[in-house]
């Protein structure tokens, strides 16, 4: 029988196999659980130098797995831009604006996030002079919502090189006033034409974003991330830099690697043979399919309501997609596709099939993210194919309602935002956040998972589509962990699985959905180390920062030793 390094117990833990908490103890040796079980199955895990935690009615969990968001973007938006979401005006957008520049004179460029038309009074696109009023001699470049559009001032123009005579990128458009003039808002790629220079950071920047993602991920219980393609906003990603931090035992969060698909299938091969580590892992590739509802470039199946003459389109032509998907299947490699609109999920849908037919039928795990509108006949397809759906659960809450259901008619509303649908569907279902569109924080995702509280945080969006909090914490979790292929070492509390677990402030299972947004993580364990311990004075453990003492430092709560 082999010695735990450490036992940790509660009287709730959630071991991801059954719908509810229930009281047990892990023994952990090294980076491994080695078991599983009610406490006294466990006593014979304990020797001498086991160090010993139990945890009350704190919830102990597997650490979340985020199968969907962009890392570098996400650190950037959080930790070096100013937040927009709150805005209601884009006379209020700019107040906030000229408050953070004029806080950060040294800053060259201006980043801010979050901004959305459909939520102002007046619901048009804002132009750049308003920006120039208040900053003129920096470039200021504000991301939409959605990431799809940007919002940029003179400057930021003139030193990307952008005139009116700049012609428009393949599936981008430089918006023009009546008069030719550039409205200073880009759709789409014409985002690049800005982005691309604007998010060439230097790299101490980028360690100092780096180190605050990886921070910000143990303090909310995420242990594991899909980091995926984010078109010109991959400018930023470092993957030197993340081999490096895990070379050097830094990495302290996993993450799971997907880049470009694309035609360049050699450099797609190289860059899975390069990263093959258990924390930074080349998995996958990604690309889009469509755009955004918002922005009439999601591809939908049907002429949009309020643009007749449109019904969006793929971001690439057909059949370049379809070559890609054909040669990147033939050659092993699992693919994700951004697909928001019903025309977009078909296509990725029929392109998987085809590859099945001309390729043979493997355990490729293909997915489709987002989701936002879906034909009925394409759901069973999911579980036909064998195609995974990633979705992010906050995203019903981004922006009115409106803002889909007067530009793709109210008839698709029963088939918008599914997740209990997809769910039923298939055997594994993940989630994600999209960071950086939501936050990192899995309790929100969970939270409009089990509510589907919609935008106006009163009323609900197809009610029906509520999960359980069990299978919202399992898609979380292990279903994510499947996206991933990575289901043997994680998702789930099991002997022989990473020791990546979290411990809760209180008992997930005990406390009202509403009170689910204000959770805090206590403890986040990676590979068998912890590497985020809350220092909350109300806690039921007294918190010590070192980590020997914290059963010694515990106020009346017994460990696993003391009741034997």
């Amino acid at each position: 029988m082999e010695i735990a390094d450490k036992i940790i117990s509660s009287e709730a833990v959630f071991t991801g196999l059954e719908n509810e908490a229930k009281p047990a103890a892990l023994a952990i040796k090294g980076n491994k659980i080695l078991a599983v079980g009610a406490k006294e199955e466990i006593l014979s895990y304990i020797g001498s130098e086991t160090k010993e935690y139990h945890f009350g009615n704190q919830l102990i969990m597997p650490g979340f797995h985020d199968a969907h968001l962009h890392l570098m973007l996400g650190s950037l938006f959080t930790h070096a831009s100013v937040d927009l979401s709150g805005a209601r005006s884009s006379e209020e957008v700019v107040t906030l604006v000229k408050r953070f520049a004029d806080e950060r004179q040294g800053e060259k460029w201006i980043f801010g996030y979050g901004w959305d038309q459909t939520k102002w009074a007046v619901k048009e696109f804002p132009k750049r002079f308003l920006l120039d009023k208040a900053i003129h001699d920096r470039p200021v470049i504000l991301f939409h919502a959605e990431g799809h559009y940007t919002w940029v001032n003179s400057k930021a123009l003139q030193v990307s090189g952008v005139t009116k005579k700049t012609a428009n990128p393949d599936y981008g458009v430089i918006e023009k006033d009546d008069e030719g003039e550039l409205t200073g808002i880009l759709i789409e790629t014409a985002t690049n034409l800005v982005a691309d220079i604007a998010l060439a950071l230097p790299e101490e920047k980028q360690r100092e974003l780096f180190e605050a993602f990886l921070k910000q991920a143990a303090r909310l219980g995420v242990t594991s991330v899909n980091d995926l393609y984010a078109s010109s906003f991959d400018r930023l990603k470092n993957l030197n830099m993340y081999h490096e931090y895990d070379k050097n035992g830094k990495l302290t969060t996993r993450i799971h690697l997907y880049p470009a698909l694309s035609g360049n299938i050699e450099e797609a091969k190289a860059t899975r043979d390069t990263y093959r580590s258990e924390k930074l892992r080349f998995t996958g590739l990604k690309q889009f399919i469509d755009g955004v509802v918002t922005g009439h470039t999601a591809y939908m199946l049907d002429p949009y309501l309020d643009r007749p003459e449109t019904k969006g389109g793929p971001a690439f032509p057909e059949e370049t997609i379809r070559n890609w998907v054909l040669t990147a299947d033939r050659e092993g490699f699992q693919i994700r596709f951004h697909a928001i609109g019903d025309g977009a999920v078909r296509l990725g849908l029929d392109l998987f099939e085809e590859a099945q037919q001309i390729n043979g039928i493997r355990d490729s795990r293909h997915a489709l993210e987002h989701i936002e509108v879906i034909h009925p006949t394409d759901i069973p397809r999911f579980k036909e194919i064998g195609v995974i759906p990633s979705v992010q659960p906050s995203h019903l809450a981004l922006m009115p309602k409106e803002s889909h259901t007067l530009r793709v008619g109210k008839e698709k509303a029963p088939y918008t935002y599914l997740c209990r649908t997809l769910k039923d569907a298939v055997d594994h279902i993940a989630f994600g956040t999209d960071y950086p569109i939501t936050t990192l924080n899995p309790f929100k995702e969970i939270y409009y998972a089990v509510t589907r509280v919609d935008f106006t945080g009163e009323s609900k969006w197809n009610k029906k589509e509520q999960v359980t909090l069990a299978d919202a914490l399992r898609a979380y979790t292990q279903g994510a962990a499947y996206s991933s292929f990575r289901e043997n070492e994680l998702g789930t509390l099991e002997g022989g699985k990473l020791a990546d677990i979290i411990v809760l402030d209180c008992n997930l299972f005990d406390i009202s959905v509403d009170q689910i947004p204000t959770i805090q993580v206590e403890l986040t364990m990676m590979d068998g180390e912890v590497i985020y311990l809350s220092s909350a004075e109300d806690s039921p453990l007294h918190r010590c920062r070192d980590e020997r003492s914290l059963v010694s430092c515990s106020e009346g709560v017994q460990t696993p030793a003391e009741q034997r």
